[in-house]
C-alpha cells in the first residue's frame, strides 16, 4: 500500500497535492489526453463524457483562466468607480468605516449621507452572495462534472454580457477621476456592478468545488499566505503543483487586471466587458476538453472486471 510523504504541506488537502504526495508509476501525459480528445469529436460530445468528473489535476488551464477574468472583471470596476466586484474584504470594511462614518463628529454636524461608493460596494456584496449561492446549483448536478462546469461558465458569461449592456445603455464613462467622483452613478451602472459581481461569486463557488491549489480563482490572501508557507517554495531544481500553481493563479489575476485596463483605455468599459463575454464562452469551451481521471473512467465502464 502506497503511504504518504513526509513532507506533504499542511494546510487544505487539494486534488494537486494528493498527486503529488501519492505519484503513481506512470505520470500522465496531459497535452497527449487533451489532444486525444480534440481528435475524438464522438467522444467530447458524447453523453458520458459530458456528464463525466474532469480531473483536477488537468484543469490548470480553464482555473487560470478564471483567474485572468478575477483581474480583468474587478480592473473595470475599480477604474469606474474604486469597489471590487471579488475582492468582498475591501468591501465589507468599506461598509463597516460607513457605519463608523455615522458616529464620527458632533451631533448635527455628522456625516449620515450613504455615499455612492458605498451604495456601489454594497451592491457588489449582496450581488456577489447572489451569485455564489447559484452556484449550489452545481452541487445536484456534480460539481466537478463538465456538464456544470460549463454550464456555469456559460451563466457567467451571460452575466458578462448583461452588465456590458448596461454600462453601454448608461452612457457614462469608464474611468473615474478620483475617489469622490466616480465614473458609474445611474441605476443601470449599479445592474452593471450587480452582474459583474455575481458572475464571479459564481466563478468563486465553482472554482473551490474543485478543490485545486488555486483555491476560489477569486482571493489571492490565501494562496499567498499558503505559497510563502510551503515547504518547498524555494526547490527550484523541479516542478512542484502545490507551489507552481499559485503562482500562476498570481500572475494570471496580475495580467488579468493589466489586459482589462488596457482594454478600457482603447474600447471602454462596455466593450470591454463584451471582450470579457468572449473570454468566459471560450473558457466554458475549454471545460469540454479537460481529461478525467483515468482510474475513475475504467470504473465506470460498463462489464469491466
Amino acid at each position: 500500500m502506497t503511504t504518504p510523504s513526509a513532507d506533504v504541506p499542511t494546510g487544505s488537502n487539494y486534488a494537486e497535492q494528493k498527486a503529488e504526495s501519492f505519484p503513481t508509476s506512470e505520470p500522465p501525459s496531459i497535452a497527449a489526453e487533451i489532444a486525444e480528445l480534440w481528435l475524438s469529436p464522438a467522444t467530447v460530445f458524447s453523453s458520458r463524457h459530458i456528464m463525466g468528473d474532469v480531473d483536477p489535476v488537468k484543469s490548470t488551464f480553464p482555473l487560470a483562466s478564471y483567474c485572468f477574468m478575477t483581474g480583468f472583471i474587478d480592473s473595470i470596476a475599480f477604474s469606474a468607480v474604486f469597489v471590487w466586484c471579488g475582492f468582498q474584504t475591501g468591501n465589507s470594511v468599506q461598509l463597516a468605516l460607513a457605519l463608523a462614518r455615522l458616529f464620527s463628529g458632533q451631533r448635527g454636524q455628522r456625516d449620515t449621507s450613504f455615499h455612492p461608493a458605498d451604495q456601489m460596494a454594497l451592491t457588489s456584496l449582496i450581488s456577489f452572495n447572489i451569485g455564489a449561492f447559484i452556484g449550489r446549483l452545481g452541487d445536484r448536478i456534480g460539481p466537478k462534472s463538465r456538464a456544470w462546469l460549463m454550464l456555469g461558465t456559460f451563466i457567467q458569461a451571460l452575466f458578462s454580457m448583461a452588465a456590458a449592456l448596461a454600462v453601454w445603455k448608461s452612457g457614462q464613462g469608464s474611468v473615474a477621476s478620483d475617489r469622490g467622483d466616480p465614473a458609474w452613478t445611474n441605476a443601470r451602472t449599479f445592474v452593471a456592478i450587480g452582474f459583474m459581481s455575481a458572475s464571479v461569486g459564481l466563478q468563486g463557488i465553482m472554482g473551490k468545488r474543485v478543490n485545486t491549489q488555486f483555491t476560489t480563482t477569486v482571493v489571492l490572501t490565501t494562496v499567498w499566505c499558503e505559497l510563502m508557507a510551503d515547504p518547498k517554495l524555494f526547490q527550484f531544481n523541479r516542478y512542484i503543483i502545490s507551489r507552481d500553481h499559485k503562482i500562476i493563479a498570481i500572475v494570471a489575476v496580475f495580467i488579468g487586471g493589466f489586459v482589462g485596463r488596457a482594454i478600457i483605455d482603447a474600447i471602454g468599459s462596455a466593450g470591454a466587458l463584451g471582450v470579457g463575454t468572449g473570454f468566459r464562452l471560450l473558457i466554458a469551451i475549454c471545460w469540454l476538453f479537460v481529461p478525467g481521471k483515468k482510474g475513475a473512467q475504467k470504473v465506470k465502464q460498463p462489464g469491466s472486471a
